[in-house]
């Protein structure tokens, strides 16, 4: 497989734009931000221990049920305005040469999205994670992150300034050694902006992210410890949306959906005053 490797850099780019979905309804008025994390295992249903073992297969090869997990995911979506997306593929032989970032933005009706490619098997797997927005970014970096490769995070700025909205979407590393070392760099991206939200598979318990880590000094809020993993028996609180203080939490919850081996998270917040719809550009 290492012919299909090629070495990765933090890039700048723009999102990818589905014109047909410019005319969707845009944010609320009242300045609320629906956000939605979810690890979709390339849309591989896992519902016992023993299915890791008996569908492996559905790692490397297509499988009929994909296209209806996939379809139970985008009318999830619909629901938020901003959706991070770890262990999608972006299209090879497994998914049907189906690009599911993009696919998922359609079933959803989201404007803009974008696709991070952080492992490239060519066309056995297309190993990813994506944003999906009803907001148009002003600014979108891909990052690969320290440590072995294949993790990458994703980030995003709505707004302009010290007012500026930064998010950030992640899939961490098992390991705690390099997971901090991705936490610090992530750290260092995020520590001049005064509003900040992390997504993501962390991989971790909030306790260790807001206490243990190299985020500790920001003062980011956890609002969901419910268990996420595994999704047919939650034990650990693996996903998390982490915010700053200055962002105010409406709702969150841990949605009672296993399609995936993990449950999204949903969190609700209210944005600042100067980070209105009015501020913020939904359409161009």
């Amino acid at each position: 497989m290492g012919r299909f490797r090629t070495s990765r850099i933090v890039g700048l780019h723009q999102p990818q734009v589905n014109e047909h979905h410019l005319q969707a309804p845009g944010l609320p008025e009242d300045g609320r931000l629906r956000l939605l994390s979810f690890n979709i295992q390339v849309g591989i249903s896992t519902e016992r221990y023993r299915h890791y073992l008996t569908r492996s297969w559905q790692h490397l090869l297509p499988h009929t049920g994909r296209a209806g997990n996939l379809q139970k995911i985008g009318e999830l979506l619909g629901d938020f305005d901003l959706v991070a997306l770890q262990e999608a593929d972006g299209g090879s032989l497994r998914s049907g040469y189906v690009n599911q970032v993009e696919h998922l933005a359609q079933l959803g009706s989201f404007p803009y999205w974008y696709q991070q490619l952080n492992r490239n098997l060519g066309r056995f797997a297309q190993h990813s994670n994506g944003v999906l927005s009803r907001l148009k970014p002003q600014h979108l970096e891909d990052h690969p992150l320290p440590g072995p490769a294949g993790r990458g995070a994703i980030l995003v700025r709505f707004g302009e300034g010290e007012d500026a909205l930064i998010v950030v979407m992640m899939h961490l590393a098992l390991g705690a050694k390099t997971r901090s070392r991705q936490l610090a760099y992530i750290r260092e991206l995020i520590g001049g902006y005064r509003h900040q939200v992390l997504m993501g598979d962390m991989n971790t318990h909030a306790t260790d992210l807001i206490e243990h880590s190299p985020l500790r000094d920001l003062g980011l809020i956890a609002p969901q410890v419910e268990a996420t993993f595994p999704s047919w028996r939650p034990q650990r609180c693996l996903d998390h949306i982490l915010l700053s203080p200055s962002l105010t939490l409406e709702r969150v919850e841990v949605l009672a959906q296993p399609i995936s081996d993990h449950l999204p998270v949903a969190v609700e917040i209210r944005l600042p005053d100067a980070l209105t719809t009015d501020t913020l550009p939904v359409l161009t």
